[in-house]
């Protein structure tokens, strides 16, 4: 079976969550087969046409496998998280919501000017999060040399808010 076919089995639809007329798709049960995420490292890793210098994971589930990427990678591994939850001086980005605003933050020594960077996240929806996260990385100075997602949504059009950024986006599984 295919990598697709493989995270497309192990992932759990949650019907009206988090609210009416959603269909979450609920990643969690890939934790539980060692095998599949060792698949999804390699997947990410063997699609990626120039090793970055950094990743950024976006919080939460952005942490879990952006993690074991820039392990495997022997890179750093930075931190998006929303605002007021990392310790240091950080430097925000304030982005649009349907329903309002949300902010996200990074340590602001995290990243060197000029770096290449990956911006990974589990799921890709409408891109705004995403979006925001590269905003993060070019005012400290670094490229974004692409997007990682195990999901995307492509029926949310979020690759189209993107590619502004790079055209190097990857969803291992999409619906």
């Amino acid at each position: 079976m295919s990598l697709e076919t493989n995270i497309k089995a192990s992932i759990r639809d949650i019907p009206d969550f988090p609210k009416p007329g959603i269909m979450f798709k609920d990643i969690t049960p890939i934790f539980e087969n060692q095998a599949l995420c060792n698949d999804i490292v390699n997947g990410f890793i063997e699609r990626m046409d120039v090793k970055p210098d950094a990743i950024i994971g976006i919080e939460s589930r952005g942490f879990l496998f952006g993690l074991l990427i820039a392990n495997k990678l022997n890179i750093p591994f930075v931190l998006v998280r929303k605002a007021g939850k990392l310790p240091y001086k950080t430097i925000s980005y304030e982005y649009e919501l349907e329903y309002g605003t949300a902010k996200i933050e990074m340590h602001l020594d995290s990243l060197q000017k000029g770096w290449n960077v990956l911006i990974h996240d589990d799921l890709l929806a409408t891109g705004g999060t995403a979006d925001a996260a590269a905003h993060l990385v070019t005012q400290q100075g670094a490229n974004v040399c692409g997007f990682n997602f195990v999901v995307g949504l492509e029926f949310l059009n979020g690759k189209e808010k993107l590619y502004k950024h790079s055209n190097n986006i990857t969803c291992l599984a999409q619906y």
